[in-house]
């Protein structure tokens, strides 16, 4: 499982539907300060890796203290999370210049195992938000620092 971890400030994620006919966009998820996380699921991610993930993601103390030490956690500034499925996290570019991306699970697992990741956030943040599964969205955020953390879990012990 992989995991962009960014700081921000505010960020929202619009998505577009058809609806009659015509391309609509609408807002699915905002937050005011804390992350915005793009989530990867390999084809070998489980539940037991994705608890991991969460914890070192709800224990990461990359917010500036009163003394502008990266000190605090998300709980610590009263922080709320953005979450987004992002199956291109596991994009494979050795060969050619086409990205494979046969590292990434199955859609119907790595949906399973992202709503897993959201469940297990809301248990801990008060304000959690999402995109869409597999859906047509964009993501816009103001990036704190700018401060950008990539999470792998077989950096994890």
């Amino acid at each position: 499982m992989r995991f962009v971890i960014q700081v921000a400030r505010n960020a929202n994620v619009t998505v577009d539907e058809e609806r009659d006919g015509k391309i609509e966009s609408h807002v699915n998820g905002e937050i005011d300060y804390g992350f915005v996380v793009l989530i990867g699921v390999g084809h070998d991610d489980t539940e037991e890796i994705a608890d991991k993930m969460v914890k070192k993601l709800l224990g990461m103390r990359i917010f500036p203290d009163s003394d502008g030490k990266t000190n605090l956690s998300l709980a610590q500034v009263d922080g709320q999370l953005l979450l987004i499925s992002q199956f291109t996290l596991y994009a494979n570019c050795r060969k050619g210049n086409r990205p494979s991306f046969t590292d990434a699970a199955a859609p119907e697992e790595a949906n399973r195992l992202y709503e897993y990741v959201v469940s297990k956030c809301r248990e801990q943040v008060s304000h959690v938000e999402t995109g869409v599964f597999g859906g047509d969205m964009h993501v816009t955020l103001t990036n704190e620092g700018p401060f950008t953390i990539i999470l792998d879990s077989r950096d994890l012990n």
